[in-house]
């Protein structure tokens, strides 16, 4: 199923027996001029793979430029449209988590409403999904942004899955498929919705990635620049807490302090060996430096400790976000 003309007219198994059955997460932002076309095409390509088993939920992040009315509007005159309004703009995870929230269907979509996920791809996430996966990332393919965005991302890209071991090569692509179990149990809050394979792989479920068509931006402006990838390399570091050491943090800060300490140890041992050649070592930097490194070691040793204490990334989704209205279509 490449794309919309070769798709199937009848529901198409999910890879358990039973027929798909479908939910799309559209989070968007000030993208009116695209919502119609959008509806429209994706609506098209759900009940090509579903028959009538499908939804659409819309949640709108605090747009501005009309978004929301043109969204009720939609949803007048459609019943596999749900549309969910946040008093204001509280970041795409929070829309995410909201759209989840309302979903009621066993396979999730997400894509953005731009336009530059093409809907009519869609078929072939699901085929992967229907082969053996729990989620489907769509990597671009001759990505139509600025050179300077696709080498940020491909740096970033780069640098995450060396520092979580997860060979994704568009971690952050906003064009997914993946069944209900796995987005129930993904964080969603802050900026951890980039790195949403990565907490999947770690709680065993299958990966895989397909290559998808990406359209040029037709209106308005990207806002994601190469100004969010420094924070979401900071991010990275928080993910391979979660991941790898969420259950046993002191594993890591008391790696750290112990290599700390160690450093501080050997410099003083080094001074000490001086001082009984005869040098004087209490009017040397290196003194205090020394001394120093034991300290900070001490510290992010005990730091850890406390750590194993907590658990991490219990936060509660619902907190990031505030709902105005819930509308159901039809």
């Amino acid at each position: 199923m490449g794309d919309l003309s070769s798709a199937a007219t009848e529901p198409v198994a999910s890879g358990r027996g039973q027929p798909l059955s479908i939910s799309a997460i559209v989070p968007l932002l000030d993208e009116r001029p695209t919502l119609v076309e959008l509806h429209q095409r994706l609506s098209a390509v759900l009940r090509s793979l579903t028959g009538d088993e499908f939804e659409i939920v819309f949640v709108d992040d605090g747009s501005s430029d009309g978004s929301a009315e043109e969204l009720r509007r939609i949803a007048a005159t459609d019943r596999h449209v749900t549309v969910v309004e946040l008093r204001r703009n509280f970041g795409k995870a929070a829309a995410l988590a909201a759209g989840r929230a309302e979903a009621l269907r066993p396979i999730l979509v997400t894509l953005d409403a731009d336009l530059q996920d093409v809907p009519e791809e869609l078929p072939r996430l699901i085929d992967a999904l229907v082969g053996g996966a729990d989620m489907v990332t769509g990597r671009k393919r001759d990505r139509h942004d600025p050179k300077s965005r696709v080498l940020a991302s491909r740096l970033f890209n780069r640098a995450v899955s060396l520092i979580t071991g997860v060979a994704v090569r568009d971690v952050n692509s906003g064009f997914k498929v993946m069944r209900r179990e796995v987005m129930d149990e993904l964080p969603l809050h802050g900026g951890l919705h980039r790195y949403l394979p990565v907490f999947a792989r770690a709680k065993g479920f299958r990966i895989a990635e397909v290559e998808v068509t990406h359209e040029p931006r037709r209106v308005g402006r990207s806002r994601y620049g190469a100004e969010r990838y420094l924070p979401g390399l900071l991010d990275t570091f928080t993910v391979m807490l979660l991941t790898r050491y969420d259950k046993r943090p002191f594993h890591f800060f008391g790696l750290v302090g112990l290599i700390l300490a160690a450093a501080g140890f050997a410099i003083l041992a080094f001074l000490a060996i001086g001082w009984l050649f005869g040098e004087w070592i209490n009017n040397r930097p290196l003194l205090t430096f020394g001394v120093l490194m034991v300290i900070l070691g001490v510290q992010s040793a005990f730091f850890g400790v406390l750590a194993q204490l907590v658990v991490l990334g219990s936060r509660d989704a619902k907190s990031e976000y505030a709902v105005r209205s819930v509308t159901r279509g039809g």
